[in-house]
């Protein structure tokens, strides 16, 4: 009788108060295997069974949370999230960079909040294409993003007003705005891979855990660019000009994108992509699609139609 081939089962009875109390678990299992999964079913009286499973201890695990509870566990996953990973923060670099000052920084921003909050939620509600070839095609558009912003600032850097450390152009403050739209609907996938784990300790309260989410990921974006403003003004006011500055860094940030984009395609060819049933799931899709283009028109004719001033050519 080897080791590995014993199961034990283990049934623990304890007296509770009452049926409505709250219940949470803590389970401490990883110390017993390298890779040990938990399969967890919490039957609640008079409501649907909600299933768990979890990889190694996830800590404190509320069966039927609060909606307070909820929104805090979640913002601050979503804050983690970003200032856990290199990714998001290569692309807020990239995006400060020749974009400086309050109003062009401002509108890039908002085009970005607002493109990854729709997908997000969007992918939280199953609305994203569940096909094994999607997650790695994620991961290596994320990284091909940071590549081409790279780029693209050393191109801008060229073209800026030499007299102006931070003033561009409004048709290049636009292309800006669209092209991290573009990019914000790819980053709020990414997002979302991180998130579907998590969803099922958001219990009855989904909507409230992707909103929390949401909110943790603009305030830790914002904590990262009120950091990198004055971090960079000073960085090219007494080491290096603004110009070579820019050139180097955006370099040397395109250099470890385009590395990282190579070995996400590798893992991405692997897979086989299947063109799509024309049905009317197909039909569904395409036309939340559309309404996304109609949503993108509209916050692009907010920001530079309403807020920018008449006559106005620069930022």
């Amino acid at each position: 009788f080897f080791w590995s081939q014993g199961l034990l089962d283990v049934l623990f009875e304890y007296p509770i108060r009452s049926d409505k109390s709250h219940f949470s678990i803590e389970p401490r299992l990883a110390r017993l295997g390298i890779r040990t999964l938990t399969v967890l079913r919490f039957l609640p009286p008079g409501a649907a069974v909600q299933g768990f499973e979890f990889l190694g201890d996830p800590g404190l695990v509320r069966l039927d949370p609060t909606w307070s509870q909820v929104a805090r566990q979640f913002a601050a996953r979503g804050f983690r999230l970003i200032l856990g990973g290199t990714g998001p923060l290569l692309l807020l670099v990239c995006i400060v960079i020749p974009f400086r000052r309050f109003r062009p920084l401002a509108a890039v921003l908002t085009a970005f909040a607002a493109a990854h909050s729709i997908t997000l939620i969007a992918s939280a509600y199953n609305l994203a294409p569940d096909q094994l070839w999607f997650p790695p095609l994620v991961d290596t558009l994320l990284a091909a993003a940071i590549v081409y912003l790279a780029i693209e600032n050393i191109v801008l850097t060229s073209l800026k007003n030499p007299q102006s450390s931070a003033v561009l152009s409004s048709s290049a403050l636009k292309r800006r705005w669209l092209v991290t739209f573009g990019f914000g609907l790819v980053y709020g996938f990414g997002f979302s891979l991180a998130l579907r784990p998590a969803l099922q300790f958001a219990g009855t309260h989904r909507l409230t855990s992707v909103l929390s989410f949401d909110v943790g990921i603009e305030v830790a974006l914002l904590l990262v660019v009120a950091l990198l403003v004055p971090a960079l003004d000073l960085v090219f006011r007494f080491a290096v000009a603004e110009r070579l500055g820019t050139i180097v860094l955006s370099a040397l940030i395109a250099h470890t994108a385009w590395h990282e984009t190579g070995d996400r395609w590798e893992v991405l060819r692997r897979f086989t992509f299947e063109w799509p049933a024309i049905d009317a799931a197909f039909l569904a899709a395409m036309l939340r699609a559309m309404m996304l283009l109609v949503a993108a028109a509209g916050l692009y004719w907010l920001v530079f139609g309403l807020l920018e001033p008449p006559g106005n050519s620069e930022f």
